[in-house]
């Protein structure tokens, strides 16, 4: 949090991943409080968005789900991210279960809003088009990425920027998913006026791990300095 303060960030993204070292989704359930105050704890950094990676089964799922939005309302996060499910999931199946989490978020006023991602059912733009218009509320957190860097080749995704609701961002070739910045192919001048056509006004998230042989910082900057020049 201290880097990114002095990175001059603004927000973060708090990913809670039952198998990471931070803040499980577990561990959120066993004390809601507890959560709170580590939320609470972000060196003066607004929390933008939760991404959620849970190994919850059944309806477990959705009893993790509300606590989560109840931690998401009282440190006022506004959007969650999860995953959507693995490519060869049954359609009405994932329906069913989307409509649930957009329900227990609604409730809380949260957006629940699925991860556009290789391997998922959210890799294919008309999947992503049914799906949205099938489960009223939902939203994407739209990444790049994942339509640049595939086995199947590049993919356009102009006809779902009308469902996002988060965005991730890295620099990425057709045969590598991350590379340092400006070595990629994601055109962001033109992917933020899209956006802002499409009346998308929250947040440009940097999704970005370290590189080897890489100064982390200075990507960092780097991006951060590129998304500025552009708003």
């Amino acid at each position: 949090m201290e880097k990114l303060v002095d990175l001059e960030f603004s927000a973060v993204d708090v990913t809670l991943d039952e198998n990471g070292d931070h803040l499980r989704p577990s561990d959120i359930c066993d004390n809601l409080q507890r959560a709170i105050d580590i939320c609470h704890d972000t060196q003066r950094l607004v929390i933008s968005n939760f991404r959620l990676l849970s190994t919850a089964q059944g309806d477990d799922r959705y009893r993790e789900y509300e606590e989560i939005c109840r931690l998401a309302k009282a440190v006022k996060v506004s959007s969650i991210t999860i995953p959507s499910g693995q490519f060869g999931t049954p359609f009405n199946e994932e329906v069913e279960h989307l409509r649930e989490m957009v329900a227990i978020s609604a409730a809380e006023g949260i957006v629940t809003s699925m991860h556009t991602h290789v391997g998922c059912l959210s890799q294919d733009c008309d999947t992503i088009q049914v799906l949205c218009d099938n489960v009223k509320g939902l939203g994407i957190t739209l990444d790049p990425s994942h339509f640049i860097c595939r086995e199947d080749g590049p993919k356009d995704y102009d006809k779902v920027l009308k469902y996002v609701s988060h965005v991730y961002l890295r620099d990425t070739r057709q045969d590598a998913m991350h590379v340092r910045v400006g070595q990629g192919e994601v055109e962001y001048g033109r992917l933020i006026t899209q956006l802002e056509q499409s009346g998308y006004n929250r947040a440009l998230t940097v999704h970005m791990p370290p590189l080897p042989d890489t100064d982390q910082m200075a990507e960092m900057r780097k991006i951060r300095l590129l998304l500025e020049s552009l708003l």
